[in-house]
């Protein structure tokens, strides 16, 4: 599968934005599919994630409450709405995706097989 994620841009705290991920290939239904996110100088890490079924969404804990994770599948497409940003949220957001049967939503990185290209998200103060 092929990701194209979209929709980053500069917003001042407080504002939000919605990122998009499309897919081209097979369904998202046949996947695992989650946000990460990288800051300059700090690790990728994970955002937020839909199971296969699409009846599990683990957040990251800093952005439970304020950003959604959640699909359409005739689009194919994912999508993460992003509310009350902040500062600390600047980032180049990733979407991933992974086809592999695991038993809970993977969070990590290894995780993930197919990777976007990344969307910058920059929240000024």
């Amino acid at each position: 599968v092929q990701l194209q994620a979209s929709g980053g841009g500069l917003v001042q705290a407080g504002g939000s934005l919605r990122l998009s991920c499309a897919a081209s290939g097979r369904s998202f239904s046949s996947y695992f599919t989650a946000w990460f996110r990288q800051a300059p100088g700090k690790e990728r890490e994970f955002v937020a994630a839909i199971s296969r079924g699409g009846g599990r969404t683990p957040y990251q804990e800093s952005v439970k409450g304020r950003f959604t994770i959640s699909r359409d599948i005739s689009k194919n497409t994912m999508y993460l709405q992003m509310n009350s940003l902040k500062v600390e949220d600047t980032a180049v957001y990733y979407c991933a995706a992974d086809g592999r049967n695991f038993r809970e939503v993977p969070r990590t990185t290894l995780g993930y097989q197919n990777w976007g290209q990344g969307t910058q998200v920059t929240v000024s103060s």
